[in-house]
């Protein structure tokens, strides 16, 4: 939907009052003998005796010129007042122009709006020789000052008056706004504009569209621009940067396209600002057609891309694969005496990799980037995962003889050997470093700590940790994973324990996976007080806990007969905005089972159900076991029909149960329904159930005070009871 202008509601801060509401009393010069000075209060005396001083002068020597002398030379702005009205009372003296331009200047910076307001708009109001010209240069002087809302104001009182500036005031106004992405005050002086009948330029309309587009208002700036031939302006090559430009940055990318190919068609000459904004936002999304395009046009025009171009289009060509046409660029910046940016060389080399160029790469290396670090050391990057072990040794004994072989080259190589190949040629490699005055560092030991863990070498790989925490280094995040992950399959919780703490003090985080496994070995190894502390300490470090980790240690605490913490765990799990899945609900109807709280199984088992989820079959057994006992099967029996009907592991045993905890407690209605759906599924009652429904005497068929669905039947019976049940 397109916004018009018109439509648009202006909304004034509450420091700038509409401009009709201005305070009561103006000064205008044929008032000037209503004027009295103020008496000044709270004023020092040096300030009072500088005052009288200025009076004493003025006083023989009152002409415009030296009061503008005298009022510049004022610090304070109460005093420049008290000096302007004292002036004006003088018979033989009237105001001008220049005196009501300076003192509403010094007003303004002050920040004392109420009286600026007035001087300007009596100034505007007796449209004496000279205001118009005053009052617009003061509003380019607030401009200058960056005291846009003064310089607002001022000219809301221009217009009010009729007293209607130039063009370009309003346009040099406009373009402070546009950088201050003030939209309301940006369509407040357009309006202004358009009511005084000044007719607008492209200046005018640029700043407009550029705020348009700068405030997300991407189809009004649309609107506006295809009727800028309607306004009697024709859009210029800045009109076209600021509508390309605002339709990028608004994801239009495909219309900015369109805009672009119709600038081309009408024959318009970009200018370098434009090629330098628009080429690399082009490359940034990926465009490299159309990035391309303005650069040969731009080279054509004989003018000189900058680094920001040349960085963003050798970076699109890269990652395009476009590596002859990036080594062109680049050549030709250097031909011209611009130094290309490093990044470009990065680019280069990372496509040289990405396209398994690496004989190429190093003859780009070799002829470009001689003391270079970063491009080598993607290339050596390159090698590492290309497993071209031999090619990257080969690179980085020609980095050491150059002096640029760093350490972090030498572990780049180190890294991969303890990764892919073995330990004790990582520990040949180690050697050649020392000899080559490298110092190592935490990954260096870090890698060989992941070489050891690949070949469970864990006393070693132990051995150097405790090096590494003697030097007060932290593992990286790979080796500190891998470490603790190993411990754990090994059962050497104890020594996983002690990493997970020392790492977790330096707030290194663990990642998610291998801190569930910590924390499901030290369950399982009978420490769950300490799972709860290795849970506590995650917070710290910044380690994820999900609901796995909960889980597991609700499940530990539930077998070791500790229900009632598996409640605590439980709040801590919805404290952290874990989600609540299915087992979380088991684990907690189970432990209200083993503490007899059948209320709480009930609405555990409701919330349950009412997420449309199951518990599972040992769940539904301890839970209607639990409620039967109790003879509270009845807090369920609205849910029965669900548990039912979405569980299929539900077997003769459980309808028993059922049947019989309904029956006995009064829901003789529910048990009739349990027992035909029981018999529609082809399921034979046990000769509890049988007896509640023939009328037989119980206590007949229960033996030692148990049903006896929980003994042994024997074939005899089981016929007989089938056959009462079938009819025969």
């Amino acid at each position: 939907m397109v916004l018009k202008l018109s439509t648009l509601k202006l909304k004034f801060p509450n420091k700038i009052p509409p401009w009709l509401n201005f305070p009561g009393r103006y000064f205008s010069l044929s008032y000037a003998a209503t004027l009295r000075p103020k008496p000044e209060t709270d004023t020092d005396p040096q300030s009072v005796d500088n005052y009288e001083e200025k009076i004493g002068f003025l006083k023989h020597n009152l002409h415009p010129d030296n009061l503008i002398r005298i009022l510049d030379k004022t610090q304070d702005s109460n005093s420049a007042l008290k000096i302007f009205k004292w002036a004006a009372l003088q018979k033989s003296f009237n105001h001008t122009p220049d005196t009501y331009y300076h003192i509403s200047l010094k007003l303004g910076l002050a920040g004392n709006v109420k009286e600026m307001d007035n001087f300007c708009l009596n100034l505007a109001r007796d449209k004496c020789v000279g205001s118009r010209e005053a009052l617009a240069s003061l509003v380019h002087t607030f401009v200058r000052h960056s005291r846009l809302n003064e310089a607002i104001r001022v000219l809301g009182n221009m217009t009010l008056c009729g007293l209607n500036p130039s063009v370009d005031v309003f346009n040099d106004l406009l373009c402070a706004l546009v950088k201050k992405t003030d939209f309301q005050n940006v369509l407040f002086v357009y309006k202004e504009m358009v009511k005084g009948g000044i007719v607008p330029t492209v200046g005018t309309l640029n700043s407009l569209l550029e705020v348009l587009f700068e405030t997300n208002r991407v189809e009004s700036g649309l609107n506006q621009f295809r009727r800028m031939n309607k306004k009697g302006c024709s859009p210029n090559v800045m009109t076209f940067e600021i509508v390309i430009k605002g339709l990028v940055l608004n994801n239009r990318v495909d219309d900015a396209v369109l805009i672009l190919h119709e600038m081309l068609e009408l024959k318009y000459q970009p200018d370098v600002c434009f090629y330098i904004c628009i080429i690399p936002l082009f490359c940034q999304e990926n465009r490299l057609e159309q990035g391309m395009q303005l650069f040969k046009r731009m080279r054509a025009a004989n003018l000189v891309p900058n680094s920001v171009i040349c960085r963003e289009l050798v970076h699109c060509l890269c990652m395009n694969l476009h590596l002859d046409d990036a080594i062109n660029i680049l050549e030709e910046m250097i031909e011209i005496g611009e130094i290309p940016p490093l990044d470009s060389f990065v680019d280069v080399m990372n496509g040289f990799c990405e396209a398994k160029r690496y004989n190429e790469a190093m003859c780009f290396l070799e002829n470009n980037c001689g003391n270079l670090v970063s491009p080598h050391k993607v290339l050596l990057e390159g090698c590492c995962k290309a497993d071209n072990f031999f090619l990257g040794i080969s690179l980085l004994e020609k980095m050491s003889e150059r002096g640029i072989a760093d350490c972090d080259c030498w572990n780049i190589l180190l890294g991969w050997i303890c990764e892919n190949a073995s330990i004790k040629k990582a520990y040949e490699l180690l050697g050649r470093m020392i000899v080559r005055s490298v110092v190592p560092d935490c990954s260096t030991y870090a890698a060989l700590v992941v070489g050891n863990c690949n070949l469970n070498k864990y006393e070693d790989a132990l051995e150097l940790f405790h090096y590494i925490r003697s030097k007060f280094w932290v593992l990286d995040s790979k080796c500190y994973s891998r470490l603790v992950e190993g411990l754990c399959r090994l059962k050497r919780i104890e020594e996983a324990v002690v990493v997970y703490y020392y790492m977790s003090k330096s707030k290194c985080p663990l990642e998610v996976a291998t801190f569930n496994l910590l924390i499901e070995a030290t369950c399982d190894a009978g420490k769950v007080d300490e799972a709860v502390k290795l849970r506590s300490l995650a917070y710290y470090s910044g380690t994820s806990c999900s609901s796995v980790t909960h889980i597991t240690i609700m499940l530990a605490f539930l077998k070791s007969e500790r229900a009632k913490d598996v409640l605590v765990m439980f709040s801590q799990m919805v404290i952290g905005g874990c989600k609540v899945h299915a087992e979380v609900y088991c684990i907690l109807i189970r432990s209200m089972c083993a503490l007899n709280r059948f209320k709480d199984c009930a609405l555990f088992c409701k919330l349950m159900i009412n997420e449309s989820l199951m518990p599972d079959s040992g769940t539904i057994h301890d839970l209607l076991s639990c409620l039967t006992n109790h003879s509270q099967l009845r807090l369920v029996s609205k849910d029965i029909d669900k548990i039912i009907s979405g569980m299929d592991t539900l077997d003769s045993t459980m309808f028993n149960l059922l049947i019989n905890g309904l029956w006995k407690e009064g829901c003789q209605s529910e048990a009739r329904n349990l027992l035909d759906l029981m018999l529609e599924r082809g399921w034979v009652p046990d000769a509890t159930t049988h007896t509640l429904f023939v009328g037989s005497n119980v206590e007949g068929v229960t033996s030692r005070g148990r049903p006896t669905y929980e003994n042994s039947m024997d074939e005899d019976n089981v016929s007989n009871i089938l056959a009462e049940a079938l009819g025969k």
